[in-house]
């Protein structure tokens, strides 16, 4: 029988190791998909602190480590909600989009993170949030959301009361649909038909508030 020389012989590679800051970014990314999966599938209520910890496949302890505690885990998945969102808005429109294709593009890419298994989770979470609970981040979230809106409608003024408007009533409408549609079931989508309507106020409005802008200036000249 021939004979392997030592030369000849494959080495299995040697399994990296990972580094503490990757091993902790696991963890919590496999804890908080968990908080997501049982909530879309068991719902708020069920989804204790044994069934995150077993879904996730750590012991609690490890879970209070990374987060705390529950409300640590839930502010950690609100979080994560919102930069979802921004990430989806992270390449702006170009400056030669005209309002109609900026608008196209903003509500699109936002009716995919409000259609998404996340915001179904994000949503009730905010439903059974203690009402003493103030989370630190909440305005850090709105400026956010203003900057992201501020890139796609210069047109608009954060400080007037009509471009706040309009911007509350983009997230209600959208909210709104997603809400309804998760009382129609879990495969239910946000319909074309509704976002087609939200498409042409923006687009009306904010050619408004644009004008408005305009005249403003022109006055002040």
């Amino acid at each position: 029988m021939a004979t392997v020389s030592p030369q000849t012989r494959i080495q299995a590679p040697e399994r990296e190791r990972r580094s503490h800051a990757e091993r902790t970014a696991e963890t919590r990314s496999r804890v908080m998909a968990a908080v997501v999966a049982s909530i879309a599938e068991v719902g708020y209520q069920r989804t204790t602190a044994a069934e995150i910890a077993r879904r996730a496949g750590v012991t609690w302890g490890a879970v209070q480590h990374h987060f705390g505690d529950k409300d640590g885990i839930l502010m950690a998945v609100l979080e994560e909600a919102f930069d979802d969102f921004a990430r989806l808005h992270a390449n702006p429109p170009s400056d030669d989009d005209g309002i109609e294709e900026r608008v196209a593009l903003f509500i699109d890419r936002s009716a995919k993170h409000f259609g998404s298994a996340l915001y179904r989770s994000n949503f009730e979470i905010l439903l059974n949030l203690p009402t003493d609970l103030e989370p630190s981040w909440q305005r850090e979230m709105l400026a956010a959301w203003i900057r992201i809106w501020s890139r796609y409608f210069p047109e608009t003024d954060p400080e007037d009361r009509r471009s706040v408007d309009l911007m509350s009533y983009t997230i209600s409408v959208l909210s709104g649909l997603a809400a309804t549609r998760m009382l129609e079931g879990r495969r239910a989508r946000i319909g074309s038909g509704e976002l087609r309507y939200l498409k042409d106020t923006l687009v009306r409005e904010v050619s408004r508030c644009d004008g408005a802008r305009s005249k403003s200036a022109a006055r002040q000249k």
